[in-house]
């Protein structure tokens, strides 16, 4: 192995090129286009799920129905653009995440990622899936913030399904959209990716003899370079998770004017919001966010709950429906979730120059990595 080259992934007995997971992104902003055309470099490239069915729509809701013909056909078109590796991601507080769940496992996704709650409740399919011994093509990563996470969803699984999950994603308090970290553990150092990663790795190697074969851990949250990915990988995580370096390329599904706002975004712009859904969340500062501070209410209908957490009769603002204003470029009706590190952000580029980029930067950092 060249320690130059940044290294592949092996997921049980599924191999990835490149050790980079595109994170997903909603609404709308990690679609077919851009998950396909990091498959395309070797990474894995991952479909946001949420709210699938409502882009590209006049009507302000869509059907559930839609929402799952279009996670079927969001799947099927990257599958028509790729032979990479490719995921989708499913917020465990959607009310229809056993619907994609189950959707996703039908369609053969390689990877599914659960984060956005503990996924230890599932439909009766789903539940005999995971105890089969056969089980699916798909491999299940679960995302958390702490270590203590991870071990109380392994040994729920473990006691449930003689199983447990195939790779973990550690999300650090640097990351874009919704946070799994109290507002103030933000900024505290003991809470910053460097200091969460290595209990969790001790947490997963305790399993790793039940399942007979290696678990990978991946660090997640503010990973911005190619020595960020070094950095990382020499403390024991097997890939990285990036999301904000992929919004600003050609390929991503956002509108051009989501991308600019992270090209024209700086360090003072990066805002902790406080969501609907009950979690703190990172977007970058505009007229809608200082609106809604100002506690002017964005008013709206919602005809289905798409998020179990939600209380939408009281909250000033429809989080989906702002979201997908901002895909659409419509930054006046709502906002771009981003990372800590959106405002380095200086141009839009496609996704082969960016791996390029990163692999440059990888290999002209300093810092040994254990292979």
């Amino acid at each position: 192995m060249n320690i130059n080259n940044i290294p592949e992934l092996r997921i049980g007995d599924l191999v990835v090129e490149k050790a980079i997971i595109q994170g997903g992104m909603g609404v709308g902003v990690s679609l077919s286009g851009l998950a396909s055309a990091v498959a395309n470099e070797g990474g894995v490239g991952v479909l946001a799920s949420v709210e699938m069915g409502s882009i590209g729509k006049e009507a302000e809701r869509n059907s559930r129905k839609e929402n799952i013909e279009a996670v079927k056909n969001q799947i099927r078109k990257a599958r028509t653009l790729t032979n990479g590796v490719l995921g989708i991601n499913i917020m465990v507080a959607l009310t229809q995440f056993d619907e994609i769940l189950e959707t996703s496992i039908e369609e053969d996704i390689d990877i599914i990622f659960m984060g956005a709650g503990l996924p230890m409740k599932f439909s009766d399919k789903v539940k005999e899936i995971l105890k089969s011994e056969h089980g699916c093509k798909s491999k299940f990563g679960v995302i958390v913030s702490s270590h203590r996470a991870a071990k109380i969803i392994f040994d729920n699984w473990k006691k449930y399904f003689n199983r447990v999950p195939d790779l973990v994603v550690v999300e650090g308090p640097m990351a874009g959209g919704h946070l799994g970290f109290k507002i103030e553990q933000l900024e505290d150092p003991a809470y910053s990716l460097e200091n969460i990663l290595p209990p969790v790795i001790d947490t997963v190697k305790q399993y790793e003899e039940f399942k007979g074969i290696e678990i990978p851990v991946i660090a997640a949250g503010g990973i911005f370079t190619g020595e960020d990915i070094r950095k990382f990988l020499s403390m024991g995580a097997k890939g990285v998770q990036m999301g904000t370096r992929f919004v600003a390329t050609d390929e991503c599904d956002a509108s051009i004017e989501f991308k600019k706002a992270y090209v024209r975004s700086g360090k003072e712009d990066m805002k902790i919001i406080k969501s609907p859904v009950g979690l703190p969340g990172r977007a970058i500062k505009n007229t809608f966010i200082e609106d809604v501070e100002q506690g002017l209410t964005k008013p709206f209908s919602c005809k289905w709950l798409c998020l179990k957490t939600c209380d939408f009769r009281n909250t000033p603002y429809c989080i989906a429906k702002a979201l997908l204003k901002a895909q659409e470029g419509v930054l006046d009706e709502g906002f771009a979730f981003a990372g800590a590190n959106a405002w380095k952000v200086d141009r839009i580029i496609s996704v082969a120059e960016l791996f390029s980029v990163l692999e440059t930067e990888y290999s002209g950092s300093s810092v040994a990595v254990a292979v």
